[in-house]
């Protein structure tokens, strides 16, 4: 299937890690030009090595998505070099595993953080990308979330934040001002994935039998999902051939979910 992405520029929040490295990798395959930011440098480096192996043409920025100078600095660095972006992955969030199952131990300071760091900063990058998307007629704007913003479960600063990220992409898909631009706004929510050095696989390492015979027992396929497969749906949405998908909020998770 042509996905007619060879001549658009995408930025990936937090693209050297995870689902969103796996994002950023098959975009370039697609012949996307790709930005990945990322506070990590060690990942950074390792993700422009893949890059630069593809023959992608893009842009690695080290930066703070939390803060506001850093974000605006992002933008500014990848309109000085590309003059636009088509394609913003709002990737960069978490905090499912912040706090304490306690939530009277849990300090008030974990809600708000786990809010900016999911919500507000995908606010940012949309309002910055709105501009550059309506001048050319075309976008796509996806905000991976998780299948807790559909759904109740997980940690509530967290199941609060993912829900705010689905409700501002489905509100911002009924904007007429906007859509009709040739802009859409999607969610992809993934249910549990296999990422290294995160949750599940420190689970996984602290007794790999109990943790199979976990994942057999809880998951309807018998397996965790992968950041790639996450991934295959987020360069489809992207793409010219999605043009219909707009306000969704698409289930990467194996049947883990009780939502229709």
């Amino acid at each position: 299937m042509e996905l007619n992405l060879k001549d658009k520029y995408a930025l990936v929040t937090g693209g050297t890690h995870g689902i969103g490295k796996a994002i950023a990798l098959a975009l370039a395959d697609e012949g996307c030009s790709v930005a990945v930011c990322s506070r990590t440098s060690s990942r950074i480096a390792e993700t422009e090595r893949e890059l630069k192996a593809k023959g992608a043409n893009y842009l690695a920025i080290h930066a703070d998505v939390t803060l506001k100078k850093d974000i605006d600095r992002v933008f500014k660095t990848i309109i000085n070099k590309w003059d636009t972006l088509h394609i913003l992955v709002n990737n960069v969030g978490g905090g499912g595993r912040w706090g304490e199952e306690d939530i009277e131990a849990t300090d008030e300071r974990v809600w708000q953080e786990v809010y900016d760091k999911n919500v507000t900063t995908a606010i940012r990058f949309i309002k910055l990308a709105i501009p550059y998307m309506r001048r050319q007629k075309w976008g796509r704007i996806i905000t991976i979330t998780s299948i807790y913003g559909r759904e109740a479960g997980g940690r509530p600063w967290f199941n609060i934040a993912k829900t705010a990220q689905t409700a501002l992409m489905k509100n911002l898909a009924l904007k007429k001002d906007i859509v009709r631009y040739g802009i859409t706004f999607n969610s992809v929510a993934p249910g549990s994935i296999m990422i290294p050095d995160t949750g599940w696989d420190k689970e996984r390492k602290k007794n790999p039998i109990a943790f199979k015979r976990f994942v057999r027992q809880n998951f309807p396929l018998g397996r965790l999902g992968t950041p790639e497969e996450v991934a295959s749906v987020v360069v489809f949405i992207a793409s010219e051939k999605a043009s219909l998908v707009n306000g969704a909020s698409i289930l990467v998770d194996g049947g883990e979910s009780k939502v229709f």
